[in-house]
C-alpha cells in the first residue's frame, strides 16, 4: 500500500512539481504529465503504457479514493493536503480533489508501432489536429471502438497535455500513439505496412454508407478549416459523411466517432 504523506507547507519541496499547474501547462514538463480527476487517475493507475510517479489528493477524498490507491505500486507517494492547501499549491480551485504526476512511456517510431500491431486492425492518422479538445475527443472515440494505434503528424498537439487527457477521460493514457516526422511520407509509410489509407473530407468521392473498410485500414483525419492537403487528397481514397443540404461541416472529433461506429458495425455483420 502506498505511503500517505501529510502536506501542510505550500513550499514543501516534495510537491514542487504540482505547483502552479496552469502556468506550467504552457512550458511543458520534461517527460512528465499531469492527470486530473478520479476517472483519469484511475486510468493512469491501470495504464500499461505510462508510469504513475506520485499523487496529491484532498484529505477529505482519501477514503473515497482507496480503491485507486490500493492499486498503486508501494513506492508511489500519496501526498495528502487540506482542500485549501491543495488549491493554493495547484493555483486554482481543484474541485475534483485529486492530481497525479505520470512519466511518459518511451514513444515508438511510427514504423515500430505499425509493425507491432495485429493483422486485422484499424488505425487513425491525425494531421494538424492542434486543438486539445478535439485531440481528447478523438482519443476517447478511439478507445471506445477499439482502435489499436494512432499516428500523429508533426503539426498535431500533445495528447498528454493536461486538457487533452481530461477531455479524453483518460483515453490518451490507454491508446498507443506515435508521431511522424515532418519529412515522412504518410501514404508510403501506411502502404509499407499493408494498410489501405482512406481520407475523410466533405468533398469525398464515396459516401460513408457505401464504403467498405478492409481488414487493415488507416482512417486519415485533418483539422477543421485547413483539412488535408490537396497533394495528400490526390493520393487517397476519399469518403464523405452525408449531411443536410447547405451544411457540409462536422467537428473532427464527431467525425471520428461516426466513422469508427460505421467500421465497428460493418465488422459485426
Amino acid at each position: 500500500m502506498p505511503k500517505r504523506i501529510e502536506i501542510n507547507d505550500l513550499h514543501d519541496a516534495r510537491i514542487e512539481v504540482y505547483r502552479d499547474i496552469r502556468e506550467r501547462d504552457l512550458v511543458g514538463r520534461a517527460g512528465l504529465f499531469v492527470a486530473e480527476g478520479k476517472v483519469v487517475v484511475e486510468k493512469l493507475a491501470d495504464s500499461a503504457l505510462h508510469q504513475p510517479l506520485s499523487l496529491l489528493i484532498a484529505s477529505k477524498r482519501v477514503d473515497a479514493l482507496e480503491p485507486i490507491l490500493s492499486r498503486l505500486p508501494d513506492d508511489v507517494p500519496v501526498y495528502v493536503a487540506a482542500q485549501g492547501v491543495l488549491d493554493a499549491i495547484a493555483g486554482f480551485p481543484l474541485h475534483r480533489g485529486i492530481l497525479a504526476i505520470g512519466r511518459r512511456a518511451a514513444t515508438p517510431t511510427a514504423d515500430e508501432m505499425l509493425a507491432a500491431i495485429g493483422e486485422s486492425t484499424i488505425v487513425l492518422v491525425l494531421c494538424g489536429i492542434a486543438n486539445h479538445d478535439n485531440m481528447g475527443g478523438i482519443f476517447r472515440n478511439a478507445a471506445a471502438f477499439g482502435v489499436k494505434a494512432i499516428l500523429l503528424d508533426a503539426d498535431c498537439c500533445d495528447p498528454l497535455y493536461r486538457k487533452a487527457i481530461r477531455v479524453s477521460v483518460g483515453a490518451t493514457l490507454l491508446v498507443p500513439f506515435a508521431q511522424t516526422a515532418r519529412q515522412d511520407d504518410l501514404v508510403a509509410l501506411l502502404e509499407r505496412h499493408a494498410f489501405s489509407p482512406m481520407a475523410l473530407s466533405p468533398a469525398g468521392a464515396c459516401p460513408l454508407n457505401e464504403w467498405h473498410p478492409g481488414p487493415r485500414t488507416a482512417v486519415i483525419l485533418g483539422a477543421e478549416g485547413p483539412s488535408l492537403s490537396a497533394d495528400l487528397m490526390r493520393r487517397l481514397q476519399s469518403v464523405r459523411i452525408a449531411m443536410s443540404a447547405g451544411f457540409d461541416s462536422l467537428n473532427v472529433a464527431t467525425t471520428s466517432g461516426i466513422v469508427l461506429h460505421h467500421i465497428s458495425a460493418r465488422a459485426a455483420i
